[in-house]
């Protein structure tokens, strides 16, 4: 069947086609009595008709759709990140429209040049690595429409960035070393060198205060995946016995992390404890719950939303940058440092 258009609703409600329009669009400076708006109403209705977003996006230079860029679709937390950027555009009358860059710098370049060349409003981008290339960002200002990006602070854009990672990366080590754990394995499985950074820098830097050598604060870098938390922690357990503590860069690899120390015939935390970040929401249905840094994704989401919207609302606003704080969550992972775990292991 022929798909209704506004000419058959004006003709349906006895109006003209620029009283549907006036209607639909609500111009300011346009008055529409009740009795007529209920008439077009109904026969809009009546008629199943829905306007066609390509044909308002054109006229009225607003497309009510957001882009959205995310680097992994693996990762849970990522997801938390989207489902709060969806409530807050879909209470807003947006729709999203969303590509992911997989973890790799030319495709996210890619990504990036394709959303700003469909018809879209305003753009979000939640990157993998610490900054956008400055020609990526040249050709992204060039286009006019508001940005907002995650954990970066490029010049014009507006951000969510913080977390302070050092401080309570610094108040987790400090959960550990209060339990007694002397060994330690720091599991680094990421996409780019750079990534996780601070974390890792304050690992090394809180257990070199508590006078621990460097051999017991041993690196495992791996790639990104569960698989390959599982297996940096069978090379971990097999060449470093000793190890009472494993810290992870991420939920999603301490999954593996944990599914492998069991593997072993190792139990968590009465052999060895595990602590990571992020509070992905199965982190508190592991078993045993898992020992991580929240830093409330889907918030962080609905933040830079918010900040996007309220500058397509608002064009000559300030680039702002809003600051969150990550917090320690403390559950049955960690616990008491083994007296004989050395000793044990090596005996089994």
């Amino acid at each position: 069947m022929k798909r209704p258009t506004q000419s058959d609703v004006a003709r349906v409600a006895g109006v003209s086609r620029a009283t549907v329009s006036y209607v639909l669009n609500e111009p300011n400076n346009v008055t529409i009595s009740p009795e007529t708006r209920q008439r077009v109403l109904e026969a809009i209705s009546e008629l199943d008709y829905q306007p066609d977003a390509r044909a308002q996006s054109l006229r009225t230079g607003n497309s009510k759709t957001i882009g959205l860029l995310i680097p992994d679709i693996h990762n849970p937390h990522f997801w938390q990140n989207v489902e709060g950027i969806e409530e807050e555009t879909r209470a807003a009358g947006y729709d999203l429209l969303f590509a992911h860059s997989s973890l790799d710098q030319t495709r996210e370049d890619y990504c990036l040049q394709a959303l700003t060349q469909r018809t879209i409003s305003g753009l979000i981008i939640i990157r993998a690595g610490n900054s956008l290339n400055p020609e990526t960002v040249e050709k992204l200002l060039s286009t006019g429409r508001p940005i907002a990006e995650f954990l970066s602070q490029t010049p014009g854009f507006d951000s969510v960035t913080g977390r302070g990672y050092a401080r309570v990366t610094r108040e987790l080590m400090t959960h550990l070393l209060s339990l007694g754990h002397k060994h330690f394995a720091f599991v680094h499985g990421v996409a780019l060198p750079n990534l996780g950074a601070t974390r890792l820098k304050t690992y090394l830097s809180c257990l070199q205060d508590a006078g621990i050598p460097a051999e017991a604060a041993h690196i495992e870098r791996c790639g990104t995946t569960t698989e390959e938390g599982y297996e940096a922690t069978i090379r971990i357990l097999k060449e470093r016995p000793q190890t009472t503590a494993i810290v992870v860069i991420n939920d999603l690899l301490a999954t593996g992390v944990i599914r492998a120390i069991y593997d072993l015939g190792m139990r968590v935390p009465d052999d060895i404890s595990v602590a990571s970040y992020d509070d992905i929401d199965s982190s508190n249905y592991l078993v045993p719950r898992l020992t991580t840094v929240r830093t409330d994704a889907k918030a962080e989401g609905k933040l830079l939303t918010r900040l996007l919207l309220d500058r397509l609302n608002n064009p000559g606003l300030e680039a702002r940058t809003v600051e969150l704080s990550a917090r320690l969550i403390i559950r049955e992972s960690t616990g008491v440092a083994p007296t004989f775990g050395h000793e044990k292991r090596q005996a089994n």
